[in-house]
């Protein structure tokens, strides 16, 4: 497996930043557009999906990547609620609700599976990594 050097380089955040793009052309919407509070709400939450992602990575250790792994599946599944109101208000029909939900689900499901690797790993993260290295010296 290669190292990953930034957070664009993550299969879940490219996933992520698509799901917010698709939000956010479903929110363009007249119906849906004209309802701030929930036009506003499903856009921070998709937008929050790849923001968590990105900002964990950035943290540098591991225990700080899995905590925002998981508010970005929280957000995710904030999200796929958001998606059944506005199937439910008639903002988007059954296909652009199924496509959406769909992908907000494999973004959930793999990010799940990245934060088991992370639990499982002995890598610590990058601001660990100048300490390991002293560590092996002694």
């Amino acid at each position: 497996m290669a190292t990953i050097t930034k957070f664009e380089e993550l299969e879940i955040w490219q996933l992520a930043r698509l799901l917010s793009k698709k939000v956010f052309a479903l929110t363009e919407k007249e119906k849906f557009n004209k309802d701030f509070g929930i036009r506003n709400q499903i856009r921070d939450s998709s937008g929050s999906v790849m923001d968590n992602i990105a900002e964990g990575f950035g943290r540098g250790g591991n225990k700080e990547f899995v905590t925002f792994l998981c508010y970005s599946i929280g957000s995710c599944s904030e999200t796929r609620s958001q998606l059944y109101r506005a199937l439910d208000y008639n903002y988007i029909d059954k296909t652009e609700f199924e496509e959406c939900s769909i992908l907000a689900q494999t973004i959930i499901n793999k990010t799940g599976s990245f934060v088991t690797y992370l639990n499982k790993s002995n890598v610590k993260g990058e601001k660990f990594k100048h300490r390991t290295e002293i560590d092996n010296k002694q």
